[in-house]
């Protein structure tokens, strides 16, 4: 008996063993494949029953619909979701079936309030169904943008300080990204594009105008044209940068000083529309009321 349990077990951990060099085999990439998923963006597997494909689903019937408005402008709604951060190849349906999805959630929602006139309700909540999410992305741009602008003098100081113990410029761009992952993932995402397009092969500067062009922002814009310089005048980049992250605090310091000086302006129609009329209330109230028994002492 003990006989048969040893052979049990030694097939067992044969077995075992046997299975996991399989696994590792099977799951060993090649170098031209770990090379590519370095490059390309990972895309989400095809059979994977996701929110994605739940909402391809319902929306199949508005097919022809969302062809007309894919065929409309492509390109103009792709690089709009590339401004908000998202780049798969996927993100142009998903949109384009929240965007034919929303209305019809507005209708059935306008059926469901009982009124009787139900027609002009549930055309306005169609209406605010089809632009919301239109809305919600230029809010998720205008976000992105704002952490970015953010983000990019802490980029840079880092960067310098990456340049002066010895990195070369690709290297302390790819530690910046590295250290940036969870502080500030946005920025973090765009230099670790600049990256894979640097090897690539495409040019430093090419690569920073690319950024540039998905970011949309003036200061990028400025520190690419700051970096062309740099590498065609060969004045040294770690004192450029830190030039130009002196000058973006400058600059933010500037706009909060500005904020700040309009919030008297902006104080002025709350203060006259909701706390005027409480202190009015408040202190001409007993004196109105005294006033009123004045004048009936005098009537009688």
């Amino acid at each position: 008996m003990s006989v048969l349990l040893i052979a049990i077990c030694v097939a067992v951990a044969v077995f075992a063993a046997t299975a996991l060099i399989v696994v590792a085999i099977m799951g060993e990439q090649s170098a031209v494949e770990a090379r590519l998923a370095e490059v390309a963006p990972v895309q989400p597997p095809r059979n994977s029953h996701g929110f994605r494909d739940v909402l391809t689903y319902v929306t199949r019937p508005l097919l022809p619909f969302r062809r007309l408005l894919r065929s409309k402008g492509e390109e103009d709604l792709a690089y709009r979701l590339g401004l908000a951060g998202y780049r798969e190849p996927r993100d142009i349906d998903t949109f384009l079936n929240a965007k034919l999805l929303c209305p019809v959630l507005g209708v059935l929602l306008a059926t469901f309030t009982g009124r009787d006139n139900m027609l002009p309700f549930g055309l306005v909540l169609a209406a605010v169904g089809f632009f919301a999410p239109d809305l919600y992305l230029m809010r998720t741009i205008a976000r992105r943008k704002r952490a970015i602008a953010l983000a990019l003098a802490d980029a840079m100081d880092l960067l310098v300080m990456c340049m002066e113990a010895g990195l070369g410029m690709d290297q302390a761009m790819l530690r910046v990204a590295k250290d940036l992952e969870f502080s500030s993932p946005e920025l973090s995402d765009e230099l670790l594009i600049i990256a894979r397009e640097q090897r690539m092969g495409q040019p430093r500067v090419d690569a920073w105008r690319n950024m540039a062009d998905r970011v949309d922002l003036d200061t990028v814009r400025q520190f690419s044209s700051m970096l062309t310089q740099s590498e065609r005048l060969g004045t040294p980049i770690a004192s450029s940068l830190g030039q130009f992250a002196d000058s973006l605090r400058s600059k933010r310091l500037m706009e909060a000083e500005e904020k700040a000086a309009k919030t008297t302006i902006k104080m002025v129609f709350p203060l006259v529309l909701f706390i005027f009329p409480a202190m009015f209330v408040v202190i001409l109230g007993p004196s109105g009321l005294s006033l009123i028994d004045a004048f009936k002492n005098l009537a009688r």
